[in-house]
């Protein structure tokens, strides 16, 4: 479920982006490109997410 959300909010905030990034500079919107991109970034955030984890606390208490 946590991916779906990742992948949702990966598109939603990449879609935004291209929009401004476009409109700020007078180019055209391209909504598969900016699909690709922003779900590729959010592939990439899923994949880093993975190898960066929290270590464990290895303390005893007494």
């Amino acid at each position: 479920m946590k991916y779906l959300v990742t992948f949702f909010w990966a598109f939603l905030i990449g879609q935004a982006v291209c929009y401004l990034g476009s409109a700020l500079q007078s180019g055209a919107y391209n909504f598969p490109l900016s699909t690709g991109i922003s779900l590729f970034v959010g592939l990439m955030a899923i994949i880093v997410a993975s190898f960066v984890k929290p270590k464990q606390n290895m303390t005893k208490k007494a």
